[in-house]
């Protein structure tokens, strides 16, 4: 799978620029640009890991103030999938639900939380209505639920606002925590 670079802007109009400056500067392609909660905005490339990577340092070496940046090697299908459109999911034994203080720490908990264990990685929501915060819901057996939402916890750090874990949740539950609006 390719690389995943993500740039969260404090500031609109410098997300606008860093967008255009990431594209030109390595040969990736632009999954996703936009404005987000508390005035920023949010810029999502896919790519080669060099090429990623160079269009990430890019946005860190513009001088603008962010609010994350990051750069995934091997991202996970899943959370390719989550970002671009959502999933469809089926409830089997436990929900995870991870809650972080920035829009791009949360993506990153993501894929480290899809890759240490056996769950479907059923919504991701960064930014808008929630105040520039993210969260993302996992659905797995209790264990491996358990296991990934441990691995949220230690990639976030300081960025982890709450995670836990329902065993055999409600159908309403479920549902409510995985449907678009």
């Amino acid at each position: 799978m390719a690389s995943l670079g993500i740039v969260e802007s404090r500031s609109i109009a410098a997300g606008a620029l860093l967008a255009d400056m990431m594209v030109k500067a390595a040969g990736v392609t632009l999954v996703k640009a936009g404005t987000i909660c508390s005035g920023r905005y949010m810029i999502h490339v896919t790519g080669d890991r060099a090429s990623v990577a160079t269009s990430v340092a890019a946005a860190e070496g513009a001088g603008y103030a962010l609010a994350g940046s990051y750069t995934i090697g091997n991202v996970s299908k899943q959370v390719v999938d989550a970002l671009k459109r959502g999933v469809s999911v089926t409830g089997r034994g436990a929900i995870g639900v991870v809650e972080c203080r920035t829009a791009s720490s949360g993506i990153v908990a993501a894929d480290e939380a899809v890759k240490r264990s056996d769950v479907e990685l059923a919504r991701i929501v960064t930014g808008n209505g929630i105040n520039g915060k993210s969260y993302f819901v996992m659905i797995g057996d209790v264990a491996s639920v358990e296991e990934s939402v441990l691995a949220a916890r230690e990639s976030l750090g300081k960025n982890l606002v709450e995670a836990v874990v329902i065993p055999s949740p409600d159908s309403s539950v479920l549902k409510a925590l995985v449907m678009r609006s």
